[in-house]
């Protein structure tokens, strides 16, 4: 078996898929490791490095023909062929025309970040959680470096300095992250989520929960929060973040729905465009979800503007800013993923294996595992993607199209439009 590992070619993408400490875990699983030449050069990782550990080191177009390719963005994949394998994150929704290009070629597509959050076994392969947990340190790390104050109390003969106020919005796994930094740097935490986990998870942490008058917890069956659909709620909620936020010196942002985009930090969308304007000079947005559409107005992927006095910062995918850890993670995960794919020095992909598949609930009803297609075909699990990219076949009366809702579609030759996403299913990173 073989495994290739590329430089991934987005020039703001600093992490490379996998490290030299994780070779010699997958030669003894069987598996040939070769790496594009300068993969790893971005996140601290020589060449020579993998050289030490057992891997080749080669060009694109050999790395690129291996069995199995690992990385972290979706590679060239006019470099491969019918019947490879492609593990990576691949976020199937919003590449909605790549995802059909790579279907069509014949090519096994896993994608890493759809595994099934709930499923035990899993937990060793989540990159969702090894990356979001980075992305929430950075968060608060980088709030703290633009406010014009101290984060912590100090006590001098020149007077008090009173500690720094964060507010973290989704008390997920970047956002109890993002707690915890915050709360080791000295300053005082709340935080605000939907889901009765959330304020369970925050208060273990020392931080503060913000009730909601009439809340209620909203939570999928597969640990996802959910919107709340009532009018009286979402304002009482409004009302409360707001009155948070006004007296806040760093306001965190984390949630992002599955495939959609982003968001907004408040239900009204007059709340969302006042914001800036109730917060107090000088105070600081990190808004973690700029490459997805945005949890704040006025927020720009890639870049720290300021508005009505407060400086908002849009970097997205902070792990990439500790790009030598992340990776180390991330190569963890996939390290511990390709076992699934092994059996007796093959690579195979086995339809009960629920990490691939996906457990009862998956994400939620209609999403399947990390196998999203094989062989042309989308995987019967994936409802939800069918319904995104439809497929129209031919019926045995006559020229007749109709929409094949069954087991798999094969999506060679379609159109793709809008991706059509379920607004229920959200989650905080």
């Amino acid at each position: 078996m073989r495994i290739g590992i590329p430089k991934e070619e987005n020039n703001n993408e600093t992490r490379v898929a996998l490290v030299p400490v994780s070779i010699p875990k997958l030669a003894k699983l069987g598996f040939d490791v070769v790496i594009e030449k300068g993969a790893g050069e971005n996140s601290g990782y020589l060449d020579s490095e993998y050289e030490d550990k057992g891997a080749k080191i080669s060009n694109l177009e050999d790395v690129m023909s291996s069995e199995l390719i690992a990385s972290i963005d979706i590679p060239d994949i006019k470099l491969m062929k019918k019947g490879q394998m492609l593990a990576c994150m691949a976020d199937p929704f919003r590449n909605l025309k790549e995802t059909k290009k790579i279907i069509g070629t014949g090519i096994t597509l896993l994608s890493l970040e759809v595994i099934p959050r709930r499923l035990s076994k899993g937990q060793s392969m989540d990159v969702n959680s090894s990356q979001d947990n980075l992305s929430g340190y950075r968060a608060a790390l980088m709030g703290s470096q633009h406010i014009a104050k101290m984060v912590p109390m100090m006590m001098t003969s020149a007077g008090t300095v009173r500690p720094a106020k964060f507010i973290i919005q989704g008390a997920a796994v970047a956002g109890l992250q993002a707690i915890a930094t915050a709360k080791r740097l000295g300053a005082v935490v709340q935080a605000i989520d939907v889901r009765l986990t959330a304020k369970q998870d925050t208060e273990s942490l020392g931080a503060k929960f913000i009730d909601v008058p009439g809340w209620k917890d909203a939570e999928s069956s597969s640990g996802h929060a959910t919107l709340f659909t009532d009018k009286g709620l979402q304002e009482a909620f409004d009302n409360a973040l707001m009155d948070a936020v006004k007296d806040a010196d760093v306001v965190i942002t984390t949630a992002r729905l599955f495939g959609a985009n982003a968001p907004k930090l408040f239900f009204g969308k007059e709340n969302n465009k006042k914001m800036t304007k109730e917060m107090k000079e000088g105070s600081v947005i990190v808004d973690m979800n700029t490459d997805t559409g945005g949890n704040i107005v006025g927020s720009k992927e890639g870049e720290i503007v300021e508005e009505n006095g407060v400086t908002i910062v849009g970097i997205p995918n902070l792990c990439r800013t500790i790009p030598n850890t992340a990776s180390m993670l991330y190569s963890n995960n996939v390290t511990n993923f390709v076992t699934v794919l092994v059996d007796e020095g093959n690579l195979t992909i086995n339809q009960e294996e629920q990490v691939l598949t996906g457990d009862e609930g998956g994400i939620s009803a209609g999403y399947g595992g990390i196998l999203i297609a094989e062989g042309g075909k989308i995987h019967r699990n994936h409802t939800k993607l069918m319904e995104a990219i439809p497929m129209p076949v031919k019926t045995k009366e006559g020229n007749k199209e109709q929409k094949d809702g069954n087991s798999t579609i094969n999506i060679t030759n379609i159109n793709i439009s809008d991706s059509v996403i379920n607004k229920s299913n959200v989650g905080e990173k």
